[in-house]
């Protein structure tokens, strides 16, 4: 946010130039790019923190700095913003996931708990335990990866059925089916576990 009100419109085409430049190794698009992405990725990782517990103690910001300093160390051929905000999605179920072992680790209880919203908008979120989640998620991704990446998109990065839709380049149906399927799925496994 600038001082006088919200962030400037970044164009896509902007932001995939950047991470073009970036892939290519140029070391200062990566520091141009984030004042571009940051309220995006703040506002992701502000959303994700209202589904946590509210003892979390992890902050929007840190997560955002946390997934970035991830992001910077993957040193991948960024195609463009969908691509970098999908992986910006699973840097952040990374730390979310790691920081919720520490946790359980240190007080030996449940793990932390995330809601996973159905995609459709009428069906309330259900809570489900962060660390079973993941474990559920390697699972599903082993037989179906795009289900699973499906997944992290909407629930780590709060992105939209079309959001989704789009950075998959299928239809919105399609995308909201998908989900619906791999929410079920996910919901039986973590059941069982």
């Amino acid at each position: 946010m600038t001082e006088n009100g919200p962030p400037p419109r970044v164009s896509p085409g902007e932001v995939t130039l950047l991470l073009r430049a970036w892939s290519k190794g140029d070391v200062y698009a990566a520091e141009r790019l984030m004042p571009l992405v940051y309220a995006e990725l703040r506002r992701l990782a502000a959303s994700q923190m209202r589904r946590e517990r509210s003892d979390h103690t992890l902050q929007p910001t840190a997560l955002v700095h946390e997934a970035y300093v991830k992001l910077v160390d993957q040193h991948l051929a960024w195609k463009d913003r969908s691509h970098f905000f999908g992986v910006a999605a699973r840097a952040m179920r990374q730390v979310l996931v790691d920081h919720a072992r520490r946790k359980h680790a240190r007080k030996r209880s449940g793990g932390f708990e995330v809601p996973i919203e159905s995609a459709e908008p009428s069906v309330p979120p259900r809570a489900l335990d962060l660390l079973a989640l993941d474990q559920a998620l390697h699972r599903l991704a082993e037989f179906d990866a795009r289900q699973a990446h499906l997944v992290e998109l909407r629930v780590f990065a709060g992105l939209t059925v079309e959001e989704i839709a789009k950075a998959m380049d299928c239809s919105p149906a399609t995308a909201s089916r998908d989900y619906r399927h791999a929410e079920a799925w996910l919901r039986r496994q973590m059941r069982t576990a």
